[in-house]
This record gives structure tokens, C-alpha cells and sequence, in this order.
């Protein structure tokens, strides 16, 4: 769907002032999470994914923004597969079932959720069972995917960041297929 990492920063720009659920906006989430994950010494395909994560909420009607938490993670990283390949897109797509996973392995990481996250955990299918989390580890990029869990569970910050879109347009266009965005 994207073809420029311009029309990123527009989306970004027309809609990353909705709130879905937590105490930040979709804006916000995503500049906490990339300075989070820079802070962090993350390769750069992994400060995309964690700025980018959550486009797909982005990418329908501010009414159903708040319920959107079924797939947004897979229509998210559909959108961005024309500019980044799964270093980027792939934790993307997997950063909710990473939750799944993580609920499922290590048991209190379900009370350390926020309500909207725990809440959205129903509608997202509830924790993995066995199966489900030997599945996921086959993924070639699930450990990137649990990291960018983390990460998005940590950007949630009544603070504001220091930085907008913009500080990251040069590193969006060093990660792009196309190299021309």
C-alpha cells in the first residue's frame, strides 16, 4: 500500500493523534518505542519495526481504531511490504502473537499488562497453549517479535518524546526495497 515514506509520514501526521485505549497516542506510542529501541542499541530494521508497529490501527476508521486489535499487526505489516522486507515487517506481523507467546511462557507477564492490552488480549485469541508457542518459535524472526513486544509495552509513557517522525525518515529510507522512497 505504501510507495513512499512520505506517505508514512502523512498517515502519521492525518491520524497519529488517535487514542486507542492507552494514555498515548498512536504518535506518541510510536516515537516512545523508536527512542526506546534506540536507546536500546537496536539494529535500525528494529527501530523501524518498532516505530511502525502498530500502522496498521492507522489504517482504519477512528471508530473502529479503538476495537481494531485482531489483525491490525498483520495489516500493518501487508502496508509496509512494499517498502521493507521482514527484517522489518516480520516482527511487525508477529508482535501479537509475541504477547500470545509471552502470556503463555512466563506468567506474570499478563498481570504486568496495561487493561487496553489485556483486554485486547481476548480479542486477539487469549494466550498460546503448548502448540501454539512451539509454532511460533519456528518463525525465523520470533525473538525479534518478543524484543518488539517488549518494547511496545514499555512506550506507553504520560511524557512526550523529544523527537517526531521526521528524526527517522533517513533511516526509514536506508531499510526501503526500493532505496527511492
Amino acid at each position: 500500500m505504501f510507495d513512499s515514506i512520505e506517505e508514512l509520514e502523512a498517515l502519521y501526521a492525518q491520524r497519529g493523534g488517535l487514542n486507542y485505549g492507552e494514555g498515548v497516542t498512536q504518535m506518541e506510542h510510536a516515537l516512545q518505542c523508536a527512542a526506546l529501541a534506540r536507546e536500546q542499541g537496536a539494529p535500525s530494521s528494529l527501530i523501524a519495526a518498532a516505530l511502525l508497529h502498530d500502522v496498521g490501527h492507522l489504517l482504519v476508521s477512528e471508530e473502529d481504531a479503538i476495537h481494531y486489535n485482531d489483525c491490525h499487526e498483520a495489516t500493518g505489516a501487508r502496508a509496509l511490504s512494499r517498502l521493507f522486507g521482514p527484517a522489518v515487517c516480520g516482527p511487525i506481523a508477529l508482535h501479537v502473537a509475541a504477547k500470545r507467546y509471552l502470556c503463555f511462557t512466563e506468567h506474570s507477564y499478563y498481570a504486568a499488562l496495561s487493561r487496553a492490552s489485556q483486554a485486547s488480549l481476548a480479542l486477539q485469541g487469549g494466550p498460546f497453549d503448548a502448540d501454539a508457542a512451539t509454532s511460533f518459535e519456528k518463525h525465523l524472526v520470533w525473538r525479534d517479535a518478543v524484543w518488539l513486544r517488549r518494547i511496545d509495552d514499555t512506550g506507553k509513557r504520560d511524557e512526550t518524546s523529544r523527537n517526531c517522525f521526521s528524526n527517522y525518515k533517513a533511516l526509514l529510507r536506508s531499510l526501503t526495497i526500493a532505496k527511492n522512497s
